[in-house]
């Protein structure tokens, strides 16, 4: 049997647990700066140091972001939640403990929703449970030779651990689930959600079963993931893994395995622990987290509008198809961009087209983020209606957007100053198709004869030789005149 064969034969249970840094100024339970990048050790107090006496107190900004999360993620916020002690000993843990919550974390049965293209009928993926907690310090094994340095500036820097419910059957649905999840944590600005940075990370827990079987097998859990396509590829391997493993009549270890991604394979690490080797007890030196039912009806009445929602209002209000729509909303600010640009101009398809090609281009190839692009809404808009308009042609408009870029100019003024106005007048124009016409003598000819697929490059020359500045469609009209059959 192919390996091919043996996998199809297999079903893979996933269940992903995403830790996600909140946007906060300062650490969970101490005043520290939460900034990333600080030298190693800066950002430290006698709180995150665990130094004795030192008493955590809760920050009220990471309670309402992560409560914006778990609304937005669609879960049933508890008024009342409390803080626990996880016990484990690793060397950049100073307390030996970490403060998270156990059986009664913030919020409880939500979900997200996969799939969910204008398009496509969504998957609904469950979402077990959203709580808060402090991330530890960060282990440095490559600054020095045969050490192990310890870097505490991360120490207590606050984190949402979003927990799914194991319902995940395929590396494409994880893939889409993490994409619609940092999506809906960008939309909400509770997060950076930069993997690159460590404020968004990911550890899968996936097991194997016969198709058609509904027990769950013996999961293990797959860390050191950076990236969606590595958590992707690592379950690609784990699975295929425990597949050889079982079908071979061998037994599944529960047990923590680590990814290499150079050697694309994962290898143990430690046996997977239970709630129970944690030896969670209620933070003693933190009262419970009461939030008040007005409160959080409120935070929900304040959510802003979420991906799905403007996926659907964009087909609605737009007219635009699923692919310019999925685009278009991938980012938030771009979506605002354009609604902007849409309605300031009016041609929404228009709006959208420049949009997702020049401006998504530019943004590209610039390593910029929207908010800081040079090109404001209005002046897209204004340059738009040069076109609609007849004022310029497509061909000038494109130069008057790099000049846009490059100078933050308004179209009207770089039109005029790069002599880019439309030219409709018939000498003119005449004058530029006489000259291809004796540059390009053959062309012309077939032309003549017959071969009209020629005549897109007698005007792209002729269009070029205006700088872009002629009126295309009279050139049209005048070549067929000049060299119609």
């Amino acid at each position: 049997m192919t390996a091919a064969a043996l996998l199809a034969e297999w079903e893979m249970v996933v269940g992903l647990e995403v830790h996600v840094q909140l946007k906060t100024r300062t650490k969970v339970f101490c005043t520290c700066s939460a900034e990333f990048g600080a030298p190693p050790n800066v950002n430290t107090c006698p709180v995150c140091l665990a130094l004795p006496g030192a008493l955590p107190v809760l920050n009220a900004k990471a309670v309402e972001l992560a409560t914006r999360a778990a609304l937005a993620l669609n879960c049933s916020v508890q008024p009342i939640s409390v803080f626990a002690r996880k016990n484990y000993f690793y060397p950049d843990s100073p307390k030996g403990y970490q403060i998270s919550q156990f059986d009664k974390p913030l919020a409880l049965d939500g979900f997200v929703e996969i799939g969910a293209r204008a398009d496509q009928s969504p998957i609904r993926i469950g979402v077990t449970r959203v709580h808060l907690e402090e991330d530890a310090g960060k282990s440095i094994h490559d600054r020095f030779t045969g050490v192990t340095a310890i870097d505490l500036n991360r120490s207590g820097t606050p984190l949402i651990e979003i927990v799914s419910e194991p319902e995940l059957r395929s590396v494409e649905q994880v893939g889409a689930y993490l994409r619609v999840l940092k999506q809906i944590i960008e939309y909400i600005e509770v997060s950076d959600v930069s993997m690159e940075e460590g404020s968004l990370r990911v550890d899968a827990n996936v097991s194997a079963r016969r198709r058609g079987d509904t027990a769950l097998g013996t999961r293990t859990e797959v860390k050191n993931l950076n990236s969606f396509s590595g958590v992707e590829r690592a379950l690609e391997v784990e699975f295929a893994r425990q597949v050889e493993v079982l079908a071979a009549g061998g037994t599944v270890l529960q047990q923590t395995m680590l990814w290499d991604a150079g050697a694309a394979a994962v290898r143990p690490s430690r046996s997977k622990e239970g709630s129970h080797d944690y030896r969670y007890f209620p933070e003693p030196d933190l009262p419970p987290l009461i939030l008040s039912i007005a409160w959080i009806a409120k935070m929900r009445k304040d959510l802003p509008e979420l991906p799905a929602a403007r996926r659907a209002r964009f087909v609605t209000d737009y007219a635009l198809g699923a692919y310019d729509v999925d685009v278009l909303t991938a980012n938030s600010r771009v979506a605002e961009y354009f609604e902007s640009v849409a309605r300031a101009h009016g041609d929404a398809k228009a709006a959208a087209n420049w949009v997702m090609g020049e401006v998504l281009a530019q943004l590209k190839a610039a390593g910029q983020d929207i908010s800081s692009f040079r090109v404001r809404p209005a002046d897209l808009a204004q340059l738009l209606d040069l076109v609609s308009g007849g004022v310029v042609s497509h061909i000038a408009a494109k130069q008057i957007f790099t000049r846009m870029v490059a100078t933050g100019d308004s179209p009207g003024q770089l039109a005029e100053r790069e002599g880019l106005i439309k030219v409709d007048d018939e000498a003119q124009l005449a004058a530029w198709l006489d000259e291809v016409i004796a540059d390009m003598p053959g062309e012309a000819a077939r032309y003549r004869a017959g071969e009209t697929r020629l005549q897109g490059v007698l005007i792209g020359a002729a269009m070029k030789k205006s700088k872009g500045r002629a009126d295309p469609k009279k050139l049209n009209q005048l070549l067929a005149a000049r060299l119609g059959s």
